[in-house]
């Protein structure tokens, strides 16, 4: 959650030199290539074909869609509004959960959760006016992806590992990221690099595409991915006083009741009882040829 907390604000620095697709697409081609040398040094099993789909849902959730989206909102979104809005992602993906990890969170979870997103909700309203703008609509977009690639990475890493899974989803994206960068490439405007948007591409290359989603999915896999996905409620709060250290995007007293309410969720849901329908899983991997 630390990490991706500055995802945002280091997006919204790629901008300022680079269009949304090449920060987009450049940003999973870039980890896909960090994950070639990590699986080269670390060996070991391989998933097996029957992985390939739930891992093209991750591929589909976290390395494409998400970051994608994200971009094209963050042109006109502050980081900090954006963080705020990405409170919604927890209560997603624990929906999610239900469908797809066989988890059955306790009603005191879902009265908690369901208020960390109310006050979200009501946030994102009153910053714009109680009409949500296109950008808010595509945020939204990318927020219901990335809680599907959270869901199902964190039920395919119980048995695959979290490192396993972050890795492969980014070689399963290939086919669509590479060629999605060279058309970027070719036909985005770009700016002369600066070191701050080197800096953020950098970030949400390396940390936020890349050694982030290790400790994210070990975690949902361990905890259960209902609860460990409330922690991120605190991203916003977190997202919010990134952009305001580092881009200057201005807090208001919204940003400080916003950011009490979805805290105050997380620690409740966080600690609320979940159950699982799923026994053990067996081992979904074959070793190297």
């Amino acid at each position: 959650m630390l990490a991706f907390s500055l995802s945002l604000t280091a997006t919204r620095a790629a901008l300022a030199s680079f269009g949304p697709f090449t920060v987009g697409l450049g940003r999973a081609v870039t980890a896909a290539l960090l994950a070639v040398l990590f699986l080269a040094v670390r060996g070991g099993p391989w998933p097996r074909r029957a992985t390939l789909a739930p891992l093209a849902v991750v591929a589909a959730g976290v390395v494409v869609g998400s970051p994608l989206l994200m971009a094209l909102a963050m042109r006109s979104l502050s980081a900090s509004h954006g963080a705020i809005v990405l409170g919604l992602a927890p209560t997603l993906t624990a929906l999610l959960a239900t469908l797809r990890a066989g988890e059955r969170p306790s009603r005191t979870f879902w009265a908690a959760s369901l208020f960390g997103t109310a006050a979200t909700v009501a946030f994102g309203l009153a910053r714009s006016h109680g009409a949500p703008s296109r950008d808010d609509g595509i945020f939204f977009a990318a927020v219901l992806l990335v809680s599907v690639g959270y869901a199902e990475g964190g039920r395919l890493a119980r048995t695959l590992g979290g490192s396993v899974v972050v890795c492969h989803a980014l070689l399963v994206a290939l086919p669509v990221t590479v060629p999605g960068l060279v058309w970027a490439l070719a036909v985005e405007p770009r700016a002369a690099p600066t070191a701050s948007s080197l800096a953020g591409f950098a970030y949400v290359s390396g940390v936020s595409m890349f050694l982030g989603f290790f400790a994210w999915y070990r975690g949902l896999a361990s905890f259960g991915v209902a609860r460990a996905s409330q922690v991120q409620l605190a991203q916003g709060p977190l997202g919010a006083l990134w952009s305001h250290v580092l881009l200057g995007d201005p807090l208001t007293g919204g940003h400080a009741w916003a950011s009490l309410a979805v805290i105050a969720s997380a620690v409740v849901a966080s600690r609320a009882r979940v159950t699982s329908t799923v026994a053990s899983p067996r081992a979904a991997l074959v070793e190297r040829p």
